[in-house]
């Protein structure tokens, strides 16, 4: 039997320091704070795990962990179909299918500070071209004290930001599909319904995989977009894990905040890990995990 050869890890151990430096260390520096009441850096008392039973045994804490998780299957369950629908009735190849990419990617470049702005500017019933638009058909559309307004406006508000992701993937995933698939549906005189369903659609699997991962990243750990519509108003009706996280640090409770971040990553890890799990099993079916 021939030995396996192990060089590879040398390229990689490179991004591995890094990481390490970057994520493991400052990590396992953050759990080791949490773990002490801070007042200073050269002022700090041993509590152990209080902060974690505080916050195990906090309904807050489930409370907003069912809103983050909510709030991303929405967005889930918003960007996926109208990112494939985008993908599909863009053009296979030439300058219609290019501008269209271009267009799609555009959102994708603006500062997540900004997005907030524009999208109050956007909504605003004095000057805002869709406040406007609403206010004439005579509906009050007021994010700031109705709980579901907000949640609509900030799922839109996600979905124009992030919607050209799921379109991008879903294109580069049919652009890797045969025309042989296609001259064999169209012979067999398939339905569109039947060639997305028996052709598209499987070879599409693996890459809307990852963008779930990465969409659910992203809408799980909101913040800046969700604190600059309502900041987790009305009444904490948009309270996510990610905005008590930063209420946590704006007060200056480090403790706490170290063993919230501390659950926050464990939750998001293992949730992650569900997904790599899903990804490896699409990528080899009859084989084991």
């Amino acid at each position: 039997m021939t030995p396996r050869d192990n060089r590879a890890w040398l390229l990689v151990a490179p991004a591995m320091l890094v990481l390490a430096f970057v994520g493991a260390i400052p990590l396992a520096i953050n759990g080791w704070h949490s773990l002490f009441d801070i007042f200073t850096l050269q002022e700090k008392y041993w509590v152990g795990t209080e902060w974690y039973r505080a916050l195990l045994f906090s309904p807050r804490l489930y409370e907003s962990l069912g809103r983050s998780l909510g709030f991303s299957a929405a967005v889930i369950a918003v960007q996926f179909p109208l990112g494939v629908a985008i993908a599909l009735m863009l053009p296979k190849a030439g300058p219609v299918r290019s501008l269209g990419l271009v267009l799609l990617a555009v959102p994708l470049l603006v500062p997540w500070n900004m997005i907030p702005a524009i999208w109050l500017s956007f909504i605003n019933p004095d000057s805002g071209l869709l406040g406007r638009a609403i206010a004439a058909t005579g509906f009050v559309f007021d994010w700031k004290f109705t709980a579901w307004h907000t949640w609509a406006l900030l799922i839109a508000m996600d979905t124009w930001h992030w919607v050209g992701l799921v379109a991008i993937l879903a294109c580069s995933g049919l652009a890797g599909i045969a025309p042989g698939y296609y001259q064999a549906a169209a012979i067999d005189q398939a339905s569109r319904w039947q060639v997305f369903r028996h052709i598209e659609l499987p070879r599409l699997a693996g890459v809307l995989l990852m963008a779930l991962l990465l969409r659910f990243m992203d809408s799980f750990m909101i913040y800046t977009e969700a604190f600059g519509i309502n900041a987790g108003g009305p009444n904490d009706r948009t309270a996510f894990l990610s905005l008590d996280l930063g209420e946590e640090i704006k007060a200056f409770n480090y403790g706490p905040a170290a063993a919230r971040s501390v659950v926050y990553f464990l939750i998001t890890l293992v949730i992650v890990w569900g997904f790599a799990r899903a990804m490896q099993r699409n990528r080899d079916p009859g084989g084991s995990a």
